[in-house]
């Protein structure tokens, strides 16, 4: 080649992927490249990112290399250049009810650093943020905002149910059998069978748990196109789900639409609308607080109740209902629930979506069925609701000044006075649940477990599930400053801040202090007055942080409270 214009490729010089494709002087960048086997066309094309958690080690994830496979090959036959990457992972639910957990929270914020890096690094144009596992969405999410790079977020799709003495089950009908099985009330042999059932493979846990809580909330916020939420992992319209946002990819960066110009105030409160219509898990709660900042959009842990207050729970899914992701799916997925918040007017349908549309164009242009059509026992008019009120409560007072959150899956009135049983972390609460000590009325406090004290805010589905297993869903509480998994059910209040290890007031608690719950009028209270807690506050020592080294040292010093996300980065734009 005899000049430079003979290394220039074509690209638009606007994109930051120039910078390693394009000149004379990139020739050595190019050369990388063409041993990775891309090609001249390659990098006249615009280079999108496709960060995967793909692992052996959950079946959330086991199969996403399939679904980036699929978003790969639209990316590049939509005329993009599709490069792959890996971002790590934890299993929820492997690691639940074991020390393992703390790294649960972390891995949201690794997640979200390394797709930052990788995309900063690396030059990148765009992103395809493919997610799996619970902390993979939210971690996938804050990346995209963070970057501010045109994307479109991919779940890898839920599991379907399994099959147990003739009804179906997920992973949280095995934790509850745990607690079952400890009563007596459940035989090893029928253990056995339900674990042996209740994953059927690839796939994140079939009810509204965190995962699809998530995936839904994407389709709210406007990053993930309408109805890409609800195919299951192994049904072949997951692949082309995935093959459209790899297409959708290539559109967002040409036409520069960047998820700044998707999100708003307007998009979190219709994402608050959908989790508290559908019953989806209190980690929404958390995440949705991270995405706003990450986003710097104004929104505050009291808006959640707002919106509760006034969004009927329309949707009776697991682990409130006994029905799955699968089961919304078949009768037109998100959309659906979406299209009945927006007919009556809870809902912004002039908020923005990724594909350039707003939600109410978005919803014309789908092939959904009829109103009349639709008869499914789960899903509810907004006329005739499951519930009045969405599910999502917060409760404030004297035991948690900045807020506590609830899910609601049974009595909407609700409440409970009884004595505290405190628990220094999860582990001596489960002891004490499997041996038979728990007693109706009791109020099971597990403190030191929240964002900084854990740290990493352990979810509790082991003892939470052992609970109810044992016969004690309606009449014992539990409160934490940790949180819970999405298959979380009864009277359990997380995020209790501020936590036990800043000093919160939950951390001031004695043995047999009684404890009042009151969904109603939203409080969690101490039987206890301002001069006794403050004289016990003059006593209180704050403990040793619980490592002294390593990641998790780190992210004890770094997280932030609770009642903004539990964040550790200062939300500022990259540009």
């Amino acid at each position: 080649m005899s000049s430079d214009d003979e290394f220039d490729y074509g690209k638009d010089e606007r994109l930051k992927s120039t910078e390693v494709t394009q000149g004379a002087e990139k020739a050595p960048h190019r050369a990388m490249f063409r041993a990775m086997g891309f090609e001249d066309e390659d990098f006249g094309s615009p280079m999108i990112g496709v960060p995967n958690p793909a692992a052996d080690i959950t079946p959330c994830n086991v199969h996403l290399d399939d679904v980036a496979e699929s978003a790969l090959e639209g990316t590049d036959e939509a005329g993009g250049m599709p490069i792959e990457f890996g971002t790590i992972t934890i299993s929820d639910a492997i690691s639940m009810g074991t020390e393992g957990m703390k790294a649960s929270l972390i891995s949201r914020e690794l997640i979200a650093d390394s797709v930052e890096l990788v995309s900063f690094g690396e030059r990148m144009d765009g992103l395809v943020t493919v997610a799996g596992c619970d902390k993979n969405l939210p971690g996938m999410l804050m990346a995209a905002i963070r970057t501010d790079l045109p994307s479109v977020f991919l779940y890898g799709g839920s599991i379907m149910p399994g099959e147990h003495e003739g009804r179906d089950v997920t992973i949280v009908s095995v934790f509850e059998g745990v607690g079952t099985y400890g009563t007596g009330e459940m035989s090893g042999d029928e253990l056995d069978d339900l674990e042996r059932s209740a994953c059927p493979g690839a796939g994140s846990c079939g009810g509204m748990y965190t995962a699809n809580t998530m995936a839904s909330i994407s389709e709210a916020l406007g990053l993930a196109p309408l109805g890409s939420a609800s195919p299951p992992a192994e049904d072949e319209e997951r692949y082309e789900v995935a093959r459209r946002a790899g297409e959708l990819a290539v559109e967002v960066v040409e036409e520069d639409r960047r998820p700044s110009d998707v999100i708003s105030r307007k998009s979190f409160e219709n994402a608050i609308a959908l989790q508290t219509a559908i019953g989806g898990s209190t980690n929404g709660v958390l995440h949705l607080l991270a995405l706003a900042r990450e986003a710097d959009v104004d929104l505050e842990i009291e808006d959640f109740d707002e919106i509760s207050r006034r969004t009927p729970k329309i949707a009776d899914l697991s682990p409130g209902g006994d029905h799955v992701m699968n089961d919304l799916h078949e009768i037109g997925g998100v959309p659906v629930v979406i299209r009945r918040l927006l007919e009556a007017d809870l809902f912004h349908g002039d908020a923005m979506t990724v594909t350039g549309r707003t939600i109410e164009e978005e919803l014309e242009t789908l092939d959904l069925p009829d109103e009349s059509e639709i008869d499914a026992e789960f899903l509810y008019s907004v006329d005739d609701p499951k519930e009045a009120e969405g599910a999502i409560k917060i409760l404030t007072g004297n035991l948690a000044p900045d807020g506590s959150v609830l899910k609601v899956t049974g009595d909407d009135e609700f409440h409970h006075h009884g004595p505290a049983r405190i628990f220094e972390d999860e582990e001596d609460a489960m002891e004490y649940v499997q041996e038979g000590h728990i007693e109706s009325g009791d109020v099971i406090v597990i403190r030191n477990e929240g964002p900084s004290g854990g740290p990493g805010m352990r979810e509790m589905l082991g003892v939470t599930a052992a609970v109810v297993g044992a016969g004690h869903e309606d009449d014992v509480a539990l409160i934490t400053d940790g949180r819970f998994s999405g298959g979380t059910r009864g009277p359990m209040i997380g995020h209790v801040a501020p936590e036990a290890f800043v000093g919160g007031p939950i951390g001031l608690l004695e043995d047999g202090d009684e404890i009042t719950v009151d969904i109603p009028e939203r409080t969690l209270e101490v039987d206890v007055d301002d001069a006794e807690l403050e004289a016990r506050r003059e006593d209180w020592e704050r403990p040793d942080p619980p490592y002294d080294g390593g990641v998790l040292a780190k992210y004890c010093r770094d997280f932030g409270s609770a009642s903004h996300g539990a964040v550790t980065n200062p939300g500022l734009k990259r540009q």
